[in-house]
């Protein structure tokens, strides 16, 4: 192997080893970010090892370094006109193939870190998806619980007072996450066109009404699903029959639940940060539009479910120790550790699928696959909301808007694709790695425009 910018290695993993010690050097305490890109450069290095183009123009070190990182002052006025100072964030990871694309998160424990980690991320998911988007993501340590309406409209006008002068449709397109709903994109968008002047698609996740795209709401659960599905048609099996369980009850967690049922699978179990609920007789129906409304609209707490329907509530407990057929991490990451992961395998799991970012921690991804544990990695699996992020981009561009049917055929469409890309580069004899699949999918397509453009 020739010289590289840590010497000269013959093996991957001493590779890795140093690679990874120079990036911890270079991002000190990140430690999500640290965890991300771990993941990823498992499985990329052993390829980089046999493309040796890759591996001289230090493409895996360009694709760890955003292009920017944007950190900004906050101020907003509560309903008693007393003044707070947030912090903002918007970080550019990758726009090798396409504008950057990616989400909003508005939550207490918001840094750098978990913005790197998710901004990384975006690079694979969305040239999985095949759609032109690059990569970033932002938001701000803002708490939006608990706070009125016209308190959030307020911090989301100043919030966007300054990410407009970072952002446009053909350079950075943002679009929602954990905090950031149709509202709070309604107020952004808002602010962003009384700012500029102009109605352009500089967002997604807008309202129906103006420029929205049918289904965005459902798409990232209704897209694990999707994307599951295929996994076992692969090996001529279906989610028909299988016991479910989903770690959420947010939007990802509901419209997984959702088309879970519809498939004909049962969810037996939903949680929330309190605790979780187990309900044998399956959560459909009535039960998931009680959930649905207390979650969307009352913003309740899902213990009230085992209260309403006499089932079992417990507290301050994840449910992976429910005895299930699929898995679906679907609340936020890490909340999937190594215990869990032989909890789920001893009681039988045969597939795990992560609806949220990185749910599962890298010792638990590990496990899985030494019990050859069929696993969908967020990259894949967690794409769908992005995907149809991008067809909404589509749409605005092109002035029209396509309905629901055809949303949805374009969205199963895409899975089936990341799908067959996972197949081609995780195939290992009749099993299939998806993780390694995704990885390297995903990292071949933005490698090569890199190396097209030179070095920039």
């Amino acid at each position: 192997m020739s010289a590289h910018l840590y010497g000269d290695y013959t093996t991957p993993e001493r590779f890795l080893e140093c690679f990874m010690a120079g990036l911890i050097k270079r991002n000190p305490g990140e430690l999500e970010f640290h965890q991300a890109v771990k993941e990823v450069a498992e499985s990329v290095v052993p390829f980089m090892f046999s493309h040796k183009e890759y591996f001289d123009e230090l493409i895996l070190e360009r694709m760890t370094e955003p292009d920017r990182s944007i950190i900004f002052r906050v101020c907003w006025e509560d309903d008693k006109g007393k003044v707070h100072v947030n912090k903002g964030y918007r970080v550019q990871f990758n726009n090798a193939i396409g504008p950057y694309k990616g989400g909003l998160r508005f939550h207490p424990s918001v840094n750098l870190s978990i913005l790197k980690f998710l901004g990384f991320e975006q690079q694979f998911k969305n040239s999985l998806t095949t759609l032109p988007m690059g990569a970033g993501k932002g938001g701000s340590d803002f708490n939006p619980k608990d706070k009125s309406d016209r308190e959030i409209m307020r911090f989301c006008q100043a919030y966007m007072t300054e990410l407009s002068k970072y952002i446009g449709e053909d350079m950075d397109v943002p679009a929602g996450d954990i905090g950031v709903g149709a509202r709070e994109i309604s107020y952004m968008f808002g602010q962003y066109k009384r700012i500029n002047d102009n109605f352009v698609g500089v967002l997604t996740g807008k309202g129906i009404s103006f420029g929205g795209s049918l289904i965005r709401t459902e798409a990232t659960g209704y897209g694990t699903v999707y994307f599951t599905q295929n996994m076992l048609n692969h090996i001529d099996d279906s989610v028909a029959g299988k016991r479910c369980v989903i770690s959420g009850s947010g939007n990802v967690a509901q419209y997984a639940a959702k088309k879970i049922n519809e498939l004909g699978g049962k969810v037996i179990a939903l949680s929330d940060s309190s605790g979780y609920i187990l309900d044998e007789e399956g959560i459909d129906g009535e039960k998931l539009e009680f959930i649905m409304d207390l979650k969307n609209n009352r913003r309740g707490r899902i213990s009230e479910y085992a209260q309403k329907f006499n089932v079992g509530f417990y507290a301050n407990q994840r449910p992976w120790q429910v005895k299930c057929d699929l898995a679906f991490p679907c609340a936020t990451q890490n909340e999937l550790g190594l215990e869990d992961a032989k909890i789920l395998v001893g009681n039988g799991v045969m597939l795990v699928a992560e609806g949220a970012n990185m749910p599962s921690t890298i010792e638990a991804v590990h496990y899985f696959k030494e019990h050859n544990i069929l696993f969908a990695p967020a990259k894949a699996a967690n794409a769908g909301g992005v995907a149809i992020s991008g067809l909404e981009m589509t749409q605005n561009s092109m002035r029209l808007s396509w309905t629901s049917e055809e949303v949805d055929e374009k969205l199963k469409s895409i899975m089936g694709s990341i799908h067959a890309q996972c197949l081609e580069y995780g195939q290992n004899g009749e099993t299939v790695d998806y993780l390694k699949g995704a990885n390297i999918a995903g990292f071949v397509k933005v490698a090569d425009a890199m190396l097209a453009y030179g070095v920039v």
